[in-house]
């Protein structure tokens, strides 16, 4: 079970107190830390909570959510009862959302009443009512956060409120699961213009996403390690939730932009005051970054001395752009390969002057 090896085994092993999970979200003002005890007992009753929506092993949920703890908290759920989860990215299109309920087939639902991007809220309820409404299934059943920024007005009758579904629900165990079982499915787009979910097994994506901690990302229990993504993508599965939590890292949810939030100085604030070790984004990240502040002023404020690397995926890096990085950080800058069918690095390109 790929929860129990993300986070009970860890409790168990005497890293329960270390900090597992640090939302970040200068957005909303917010920094919260969640030790490995307490992710797992939040994850515990979400599992409760979703097994008592009626959700069953082998069940797909759909996750609509933002950069929120409770989108973490709602994939290591699924994966703790041996439900199959499906994220999509939180604002996404109606449309495009129905598609993936129609080929999913989904359970449950689980989303939140809007996300945040930059100084701007996104309603999501609007958009998932739509794409229910083309899918066909209005009643389907959700598991709603309601955001303070914009708190739920009008309640489904098929919906139940986070909080309230959480305290009312027995915490569940996690299950057991061959190693064939899936684990997830992600929707990437194909050659024929449909959506195709590929399919993750448990136990060789675990084994992998561990092995590649260490040998590949130079990162060990206890270090910090920061995917600057979004669990739409497989970087945030892959990268944000399941590889650093096997490892014993702590790992960073991050709900904000590389410049705007408030300004090009976002990432540099985050390295220095979480201590990050490994920084993971995409090359359009340090484009913004370098565009805004090209000489680098606002980097010279901050103490990024804790960090060793950077890696770079989603699209090539240009020259110019990883040897302005490379310049800057004075660290390895690693431009890597991989994809959505892969889920974890194909191919490692360290270039240096």
């Amino acid at each position: 079970n790929t929860c129990y090896n993300a986070l009970d085994r860890h409790c168990e092993n005497g890293r329960g107190e270390q900090a597992a999970l640090i939302y970040d979200s200068p957005v909303t003002g917010q920094v919260v830390t969640f030790s490995y005890a307490e992710l797992r007992d939040k994850v515990a009753a979400c599992a409760g909570a979703i097994r008592q929506a009626g959700v069953g092993q082998g069940d797909r949920v759909i996750i609509y959510m933002p950069m929120i703890p409770e989108a973490v908290i709602a994939m290591l759920a699924c994966a703790r009862i041996g439900a199959i989860h499906s994220v999509v990215f939180g604002g996404f299109a109606a449309k495009e959302l129905a598609t993936r309920v129609l080929d999913a087939k989904p359970a449950l639902i689980v989303s939140a009443s809007c996300g945040i991007e930059g100084k701007k809220v996104i309603p999501y309820l609007p958009l998932l009512n739509e794409a229910l409404d083309i899918a066909n299934a209005t009643d389907m059943p959700r598991l709603l956060v309601s955001r303070p920024q914009l708190p739920v007005e009008e309640w489904h009758p098929a919906a139940r409120e986070w909080e309230q579904a959480m305290a009312a629900a027995e915490p569940a165990e996690c299950v057991p699961v061959a190693a064939t079982d899936p684990l997830y499915i992600l929707y990437t787009s194909g050659t024929t213009g449909q959506p195709k979910g590929v399919v993750r097994p448990s136990g060789g994506h675990a084994v992998a996403l561990n092995w590649t901690m260490p040998h590949i990302y130079n990162v060990k229990p206890g270090d910090v390690y920061w995917a600057a993504s979004d669990i739409g993508w497989v970087v945030g599965h892959s990268y944000i939730v399941y590889g650093p939590l096997l490892q014993g890292c702590t790992t960073i949810l991050y709900e904000g932009k590389p410049v705007g939030t408030p300004d090009a100085s976002a990432f540099w604030r985050v390295i220095e005051q979480h201590r990050v070790k490994c920084l993971f984004t995409a090359p359009t990240a340090f484009r913004a970054i370098r565009r805004e502040d090209p000489e680098g002023a606002l980097l010279k404020k901050h103490d990024i001395s804790s960090l060793q690397a950077l890696f770079l995926a989603g699209e090539r890096c240009d020259p110019d752009t990883l040897h302005w990085a490379e310049k800057k950080l004075e660290v390895p800058v690693i431009d890597h390969w991989w994809q959505t069918e892969s889920g974890w690095a194909l191919s490692l390109i360290h270039i240096s002057e």
